[in-house]
């Protein structure tokens, strides 16, 4: 089953978009920027956690751009994004070093554009399980 053009483009423009992103945030965690370092170690996991993050967010921007798996790349950015919206929000703060929220405010896009990719390729998830699950 494939995604109405509509749809396709839309979803296309959020994976990249979300990749984009998180792209970004793993380079900071793979090259220990003083961010980055400074959010692990108040969350107690460093330098493990930033690494191990770094990793899981490259095969999510892998599986968002690649359009048979995009769906499960929207779930590990939920999750990925669910996780650190609530280390924002709990230990961390919003604002991070003097970003004025940037980091925080980038995770709410993530987690806004894997919610909408999930929802827009949910059909071919679908598709995908049956296939496998008969």
């Amino acid at each position: 089953m494939t995604l109405s053009k509509t749809r396709n483009i839309i979803a296309w423009g959020l994976q990249i978009i979300a990749a984009i992103i998180l792209v970004k945030s793993l380079l900071s965690k793979f090259i220990a920027t003083p961010e980055s370092v400074y959010i692990f170690n108040l969350i107690g996991v460093e330098p493990a956690g930033r690494v191990l993050v770094g990793i899981f967010e490259l095969v999510t921007a892998i599986l968002l751009l690649t359009p048979r798996y995009s769906w499960m790349g929207a779930i590990f950015g939920i999750a990925l994004m669910t996780g650190a919206i609530t280390f924002h929000m709990t230990i961390i703060g919003i604002e991070v070093m003097g970003d004025e929220g940037f980091l925080f405010y980038q995770a709410g896009v993530v987690l806004a554009c894997s919610i909408a990719i999930l929802i827009l390729t949910f059909p071919v998830a679908k598709k995908l399980f049956r296939q496998i699950f008969r």
